[in-house]
């Protein structure tokens, strides 16, 4: 990845949605070669995908958590295969020390967060949980 791919990730990060020719503009390149360059990242892996970033009303409460999951290890395929189709699970991350993962919860109310995590013990493999709810943003930086 060189300078130019670098800038042309940046320009994304801002407006996914631009249009090929205003980020050869900004980029002082040709149509053809930014086509090219965002091929070669979606290849590559490196751009893994377009999103749409939604602003919530602020009547929807939401609660958020996380939960730290510790699994027999022979199972974790299956166990993570079955945490990424809870809808509620926003994140999943592999962890260090007791726990193995660490799932970030959004749910509408305690009650509905509180089944998603009884859901989440019932799977095969899961051996023990840990939940925090989370109150307050202190720092979000964007990635």
């Amino acid at each position: 990845m060189d300078d130019l791919d670098r800038q042309l990730i940046e320009l994304l990060k801002v407006n996914a949605r631009l249009p090929v020719v205003k980020i050869a503009q900004a980029l002082g390149c040709a149509r053809s070669t930014v086509q090219l360059r965002l091929k070669a990242l979606e290849d590559s892996g490196t751009i893994s995908g377009y999103t749409v970033s939604v602003t919530k009303p602020q009547s929807t409460r939401s609660i958020q958590a996380m939960v730290l999951i510790s699994i027999e290890s022979k199972n974790e395929p299956d166990v993570v295969r079955a945490l990424r189709k809870r809808h509620e699970i926003t994140k999943l991350y592999s962890v260090s020390g007791r726990y193995d993962l660490c799932g970030m919860l959004e749910t509408e109310t305690t009650h509905e967060l509180d089944a998603v995590i009884d859901r989440v013990r019932a799977i095969r493999g899961v051996v023990d949980t840990f939940s925090t709810i989370l109150l307050s943003t202190k720092l979000d930086r964007p990635g």
